[in-house]
């Protein structure tokens, strides 16, 4: 039961940046933060409210089953407290659906939210805990909340999270598409079984790409961002992924894979970034779709917290 006699905050903004997830080889295991941020402002008040700006405006629940108000329920119930009434102010960049942990965003900064207007007493690992028990992705959350890339793996209920350094002035080059890939239809279709040669094509994959990123020795993301467990799968809901990963990487692109369970194709680059942001919007126009690009950098920020005011 939480000390009354601490002083809590009235109110608490959270800023929560967008993942990608699996970064083609490290299925749900390896995910990487980026500078679009959903922000997050809670404060005591007399009546109950929900406002949403930016991405899910129109779309997102103003209720109690809102993904932030969830997350901050979450908080309040494995503290062992009461949650207050609350007014919300939800600004969101990440888009919707789009495999940038829009989702983990939510919870996480939701949860990150309730903690700090109850002084703090979850831990980061209690947090990663929770979130992951709801939402299901450990690699979305654990780089949501610890920003970077992280590494997670399970050993049985427990998770271990350990950041991966990231070479300098790596940027991610991103061609988001119109459609939508809600992340339970992507999952659904991936075969239950994979053969050892797949198993061992990822997991190969898997630690060049950490080592690749860890030495700087860039010249391996090509190879290393390859697999096959999930996205050839996932092609069959997205026919023209293959085109966008191939013109990205013929106007110089370093790696590219499916961001999440997509539809957002990320592309690793140094240099030529606006070429390889045209050639995907080129890919995406022969093939009919719809969609936008966007220069993005992975960031070492993660779930922050500024708080305003205390009540006891």
């Amino acid at each position: 039961m939480a000390n009354k006699s601490i002083m809590y905050p009235k109110k608490v903004i959270v800023r929560v940046p967008a993942t990608a997830a699996n970064m083609g080889p490290g299925f749900d295991c390896l995910g990487m933060a980026l500078d679009i941020f959903n922000t997050v402002t809670v404060e005591r008040s007399q009546n109950f409210h929900i406002a949403v700006s930016g991405q899910g405006d129109g779309q997102l629940s103003l209720g109690e089953d809102n993904m932030v108000y969830r997350g901050i329920g979450i908080a309040y119930k494995e503290i062992g407290m009461g949650i207050p009434t609350l007014s919300l102010l939800c600004h969101n960049d990440i888009p919707l659906l789009r495999g940038l942990g829009s989702s983990a965003a939510a919870l996480v900064g939701g949860i990150v939210a309730g903690n700090a207007l109850c002084g703090d007493p979850l831990s980061p690992e209690m947090v990663l805990q929770l979130a992951t028990t709801i939402e299901g992705h450990p690699d979305n959350i654990a780089s949501a909340l610890y920003g970077g890339c992280q590494i997670v793996v399970r050993d049985g209920e427990r998770l271990i999270a350990t950041s991966l350094p990231l070479p300098p002035d790596l940027k991610a080059l991103l061609y988001i598409p119109d459609f939508p890939m809600p992340t339970q239809e992507a999952r659904s279709i991936l075969p239950d079984h994979v053969s050892r040669s797949d198993a061992i094509y990822n997991v190969s994959r898997a630690a060049l790409l950490a080592n690749a990123l860890a030495t700087g020795q860039l010249e391996h993301l090509k190879l290393a961002t390859q697999d096959v467990l999930h996205q050839p799968a996932r092609q069959t809901l997205f026919p023209a992924m293959r085109e966008l990963f191939q013109a990205a990487l013929n106007a110089g692109a370093l790696g590219v894979f499916l961001s999440g369970g997509g539809s957002t194709v990320l592309a690793l680059a140094k240099t030529n970034e606006d070429a390889i942001l045209r050639a995907m919007a080129k890919a995406g126009d022969r093939a009919g779709l719809k969609g936008t690009t966007r220069m993005a950098y992975p960031t070492v920020e993660g779930a922050s917290v500024m708080e305003e005011g205390s009540k006891g």
